[in-house]
């Protein structure tokens, strides 16, 4: 083996070396801390930087007395860690089972509210499956929350917000949700990045008016019976209640100015 070459650790090696469970790891990598390749036979396989992050994690929470989520944002901060390599939906998961919990009702009852199925929410709880928009807004309605609720704890009370500190959802696959600005406001401004053929899925209706901006690439939106094709440089406006789905039909990632007044998106 060359000197240079990489050492690619096991799971099990790893809880050693740092003295938590496999478990754990899991749950870490969940949140974005390690990014473990995997071997033929599908199995994690990690490097010794994996276990710097995890031994400064532990010392974080051990010593600090952190929990998981401030961890993993110090460490964006610090740059140890890519703030994009951070899993927004371990957030809403979590978020997700705290607030089922909290009101002592079962995964059947909430999927059923939310036209789910129950492994599905089950999966969405343990971060290991991202939900759409509408699925997102009737999981919201149930709680009696909006979907601001499910982003980061922490809000943002500057009005500065730089790329590095904004709050983001993954709103079902291939749909980002960034937060533009935090705190208590009229607005609720948001930058969407949208992959090719990805979308809201299922139309979606709430109370209040929305302004979106095409910034990059196209969008369609069907709205009442009717289906606009947007592109770059074209704007929208729209009644809240009217409802609504929308989907990215080109080639490239789609990016959008969109904002929501009041904030109950």
């Amino acid at each position: 083996m060359s000197e240079n070459a990489q050492v690619h650790l096991t799971i099990g090696d790893v809880a050693e070396l740092v003295g938590i469970s496999a478990s754990a790891i899991r749950g870490w990598e969940r949140l974005g801390l390690t990014r473990p390749q995997r071997s033929r036979g599908r199995y994690r396989l990690y490097t010794k930087e994996d276990v710097r992050l995890l031994k400064k994690a532990r010392y974080l929470r051990k010593v600090r007395g952190l929990n998981a989520p401030a961890i993993v944002e110090m460490l964006k901060r610090d740059g140890a860690i890519d703030p994009g390599a951070v899993n927004p939906s371990a957030a809403i998961g979590a978020r997700l089972r705290q607030l089922r919990v909290q009101r002592g009702v079962g995964l059947a009852e909430v999927a059923a509210a939310a036209g789910v199925s129950v492994g599905f929410l089950s999966a969405l709880e343990r971060s290991q499956t991202s939900a759409s928009v509408s699925t997102l807004r009737r999981l919201a309605r149930y709680y009696r929350i909006n979907i601001l609720d499910f982003f980061e704890a922490g809000e943002i009370s500057t009005p500065l917000v730089r790329p590095a500190r904004r709050k983001v959802l993954q709103a079902g696959p291939g749909v980002r949700m960034e937060l533009l600005a935090g705190g208590h406001r009229v607005m609720e401004p948001h930058l969407f990045r949208i992959k090719p053929r990805s979308g809201s899925g299922e139309a979606y209706a709430h109370q209040g008016e929305e302004f979106l901006f095409v910034l990059r690439g196209e969008l369609k939106i069907a709205l009442a019976g009717e289906e606009y094709h947007l592109k770059r440089g074209d704007s929208f406006y729209f009644e809240s209640a009217t409802p609504h789905r929308w989907k990215n039909p080109g080639p490239r990632e789609t990016w959008l100015l969109w904002v929501n007044t009041p904030p109950t998106f």
